[in-house]
């Protein structure tokens, strides 16, 4: 038996039509720091059943950094399934549907197949953007449909009444068309909750049960003027606007939504009040990514809702880590390394007594398990009082050594370190070391823990060639006398002409074409490239044979040419994928080097299509 509550308004809502915009110039002076005021209605916390997140990072999200590409989208959209779609805990993940490229990200993750979290779209609040909607056969799609006098009269020029007209034809429209309108009540936070808000509120739900459909809301906190204090007044008060929808205007909990905006560093915190007070979802961001100062972080909103409900198998939490790198090495975005979860050194400690502590036992100073949760053992940050455990405990942290090539205190190099960094506090230093200098000194005497800049450039030229040889081995075949593959050869060095020379190996390693980029190496190459030539004996023939994966070879000097060179060399396949032959290019290092930059655009553009 469950506690019967009141869900009708208490007064009568009808819209309060205005000559000039409410602008709330008491809480809103604009030439002063907002104010916050309490006229001490205190409400319990009610939570609706159940609540869960909605994600924005392709829509809100795209509009705080540069576009991400449809390979990207896709998988973010992966790891967002991962991390809590196949609970349902993220239920839902907003795009763009405008450029062709949107279209092809909202193509790519729909089939996908998952049932969370659902693609769903958004559009301004016009016809022919909802027309877009309609042919992508969208089922729910979000609408902005202003609330706050702001907007209404300074922006679109419009009275109350005006704008609530339009917006509800907009909304029937849609939902003749079988599509669930979100409308999102847009700055809420300086809306006139009762002389608009709800009386709009209240014609969308009565929309709503004359279709049979849901017509949902998101209230959207746009320039992050909400407060979760007890007691606070309208319109700031995030308790006070979800429970007003709930309980005034009939709207149900799970049709609620709140997105939030951190500009007075509030973006969580409300977003978790809202979901308390009876808010349904709460959408976020990955990494908090929003426009202006960002939204909800998603991987901290999944973290609370542990904290909340208990459920500890809602959400892959590990996967947490994997955005992160994501982020990091895909996106090359460098995160702060004390931002909460995903930093590098989040739960790092640079105390000596904390080191101590962590040695005796990590628990004292670490939130939670975060190796076995996050997958992030607990990292310390060096001092005079870390000794040479501390130090090589740091180096198998950072460098993620494990197993056999973990180093051990008693190392020589570990030595040598932890001397270095006593004689600096012997010198007089009283700051820890930070993790640049510690690289410095581990560069000195760890080397080889390093990647030197030859690899790098070896790996960097080796993953350029991959994409063009890639797409060239897809249109190949062993056929004998093949003359698509042998002009598609031809035409591919002309492309490319840091490709220094070229050759299609059958299954048994003899040579079926071969052609040399550049005439004036044709006496330097002699009588080699000819057909049948023996190549089986090779690393670069073999590997891709026998696994059919992509091989790059390490650096080395062309006994032809003399130049510094890489062998890339990919499988090549029949219709039924199975391997019939190599395909494989000498690249001359110096040279792709100099068509970086287009290889890389002609990657992303690939990727975009």
């Amino acid at each position: 038996m469950s506690i019967i509550y009141k869900n009708s308004a208490s007064r009568s809502l009808t819209i309060e039509e205005r000559e000039n915009p409410q602008l709330y110039r008491d809480v809103f002076p604009y030439s002063k720091v907002g104010r916050i005021e309490f006229d001490d209605i205190i409400i319990p916390p009610r939570p609706t059943t159940p609540f869960f997140i909605t994600d924005t990072t392709f829509r809100d999200g795209q509009q705080a950094r540069p576009p991400y590409s449809v390979k990207q989208i896709a998988r973010m959209y992966d790891l967002l399934h991962k991390l809590g779609g196949k609970s349902g805990l993220i239920q839902a993940s907003e795009f763009f549907m405008y450029s062709q490229k949107d279209r092809k990200a909202i193509e790519t993750c729909r089939a996908r197949g998952y049932r969370f979290p659902r693609v769903t779209g958004w559009i301004r609040a016009n016809l022919d953007d909802l027309k877009i909607a309609r042919d992508m056969e969208f089922d729910e799609v979000g609408m902005l449909t202003s609330v706050s006098d702001y907007h209404l009269y300074l922006k679109l020029g419009k009275n109350r009444q005006t704008a609530m007209n339009d917006y509800l034809k907009l909304v029937e429209q849609a939902l003749d068309w079988g599509i669930v309108p979100r409308c999102h009540f847009e700055d809420i936070t300086r809306a006139d909750i009762y002389g608009f808000c709800l009386p709009f509120a209240h014609k969308l739900m009565e929309l709503s049960k004359q279709a049979s459909m849901p017509v949902k809301i998101r209230l959207c906190d746009t320039l992050g003027f909400g407060v979760p204090y007890s007691g606070a007044a309208l319109p700031r008060s995030v308790q006070r606007i979800v429970r007003a929808f709930t309980d005034e205007a009939g709207v149900p909990g799970e049709w609620l939504e709140w997105h939030g905006h951190n500009d007075f560093h509030k973006v969580l915190v409300n977003g978790v009040t809202a979901w308390l007070y009876g808010c349904g979802a709460v959408n976020g961001a990955l990494l908090g990514f929003g426009e202006r100062t960002g939204n909800p972080p998603l991987e901290a909103l999944v973290i609370e809702y542990i904290s909340l409900t208990g459920n500890d198998e809602a959400a892959d939490t590990a996967v947490i880590s994997e955005i992160a790198d994501f982020f990091e090495n895909e996106l090359e975005y460098k995160i702060p390394a004390n931002y909460p979860f995903v930093g590098a050194e989040f739960n790092a400690t640079a105390a000596g007594v904390h080191i101590d502590g962590l040695a005796k036992n990590e628990e004292i100073y670490n939130i939670f398990d975060t190796k076995k949760i996050l997958g992030k053992p607990v990292p310390i940050i060096i001092t005079d009082k870390a000794g040479r455990a501390g130090v090589a405990y740091w180096l198998n942290h950072h460098f993620k050594l494990e197993g056999d090539n973990k180093i051990s205190k008693q190392h020589p190099a570990v030595g040598k370190l932890y001397t270095e960094i006593m004689k600096a506090y012997e010198e007089g230093r009283n700051t820890s070391f930070s993790t640049k200098e510690m690289i410095v000194l581990a560069k000195r005497y760890l080397p080889e823990l390093f990647v030197s800049e030859l690899q790098k450039i070896k790996r960097l030229a080796g993953d350029l060639a991959a994409h063009v040889i890639t797409k060239l081995a897809s249109v190949c075949t062993t056929n004998e006398n093949d003359n698509e593959t042998q002009n598609a050869m031809k035409l591919f060095v002309q492309n490319y002409p840091f490709i220094q020379f070229l050759t299609l190996i059958d299954d048994k390693g003899k040579l079926l074409e071969a052609v040399i980029t550049d005439p004036s190496y044709q006496e330097k190459y002699g009588n080699l490239p000819k057909k049948g030539y023996d190549y089986s004996n090779r690393e670069w023939f073999k590997k891709p044979l026998a696994d059919g994966k992509l091989h790059i070879s390490d650096l080395y000097q062309s006994q032809y040419t003399g130049k510094l060179i890489i062998t890339v060399s990919i499988a090549v396949t029949n219709k039924h994928d199975d391997i019939t032959g190599v395909l494989s290019a000498d690249i001359q290092l110096e040279e792709i080097l100099k068509h970086e930059a287009e290889l890389e655009a002609d990657e992303k553009n690939t990727d975009d299509e």
